[in-house]
């Protein structure tokens, strides 16, 4: 049965926060976690919009063994709380993270589907009507796979861009 709601699927790293920049290579502690330029607002604009906003994230440093769950949990509270201290629309509706290693062959690690089809099944969305915004190419192959459209964001294009246009557009 197809839900009714419309969502945008979040990747993490390089959608909504650095990595691999002059501050940080990769996020394995608080710490190191630094949103990127006008993201609380770009997700405020997508609510506005009517979009059920969701992260989901390969995070193979799990299985690898470079960061613990509990970990993994505290950055996701710290992302949580900048953005809605940058933004108090900026609410993220669930998150979930594939903890295994690259080439385990699980359904849910990116370019598979299985994170976005949980969600969907889960928040009853129309994946018709949705969309996976991403950095690279397994984020929109997982997209494709799920049944969304898909976005490939970057430094040029941003999240905050995303939602401009889809803010000037009728659905």
């Amino acid at each position: 049965m197809k839900g009714q709601n419309k969502a945008v699927f979040l990747d993490r790293d390089g959608v909504i926060n650095e990595v691999m920049t002059g501050r940080v290579d990769h996020v394995n502690r608080p710490q190191d976690f630094y949103l990127l330029e006008k993201v609380p607002e770009a997700i405020a604009k997508l609510r506005g919009l009517g979009y059920k906003i969701f992260v989901v994230t390969n995070q193979g440093g799990v299985g690898l063994g470079y960061i613990q769950e509990k970990t993994l949990k505290k950055i996701h509270e710290k992302m949580q709380n900048d953005l809605i201290a940058g933004h108090p629309g900026a609410i993220i509706d669930d998150i979930l993270y594939c903890p295994h290693k690259p080439f385990e062959g699980c359904s849910c690690r990116k370019p598979q589907a299985g994170m976005i089809l949980e969600l969907a099944k889960k928040h009853q969305v129309d994946l018709s009507r949705s969309w996976m915004v991403g950095d690279r190419q397994v984020d929109l192959e997982a997209g494709k796979r799920a049944g969304c459209r898909s976005v490939l964001v970057s430094s040029e294009y941003t999240l905050w861009d995303f939602a401009c246009s889809l803010d000037s557009k009728e659905e």
